[in-house]
């Protein structure tokens, strides 16, 4: 498999990560609001259902980071 970072060294700003999270949660929001739109044919409920998952997404990840660090040692190696 070819994997352009794997013989270089290459330091990643933490701004791209934080514009990378960003506009992925933006790209999901749009896809609940657009899935909750398809189904109840109101842009207003998707718009509503997207906004709460915004939040309640945000509030897990967060919870679900928390947990990782404090006591899951997958992929950790000791230096």
């Amino acid at each position: 498999m070819d994997n352009k970072h794997s013989s270089t060294e290459e330091k990643v700003s933490a701004k791209r990560h934080l514009a990378k999270a960003l506009t992925w949660r933006i790209l999901g929001t749009l896809d609940t609001i657009a899935i909750s739109w398809f189904f109840t044919g109101s842009l207003a409920i998707g718009a509503a259902i997207g906004g709460f998952e915004v939040i309640t997404k945000t509030i897990l990840y967060y919870a679900h980071e928390r947990v990782w660090y404090k006591h899951i040692r997958y992929g950790v190696k000791d230096v």
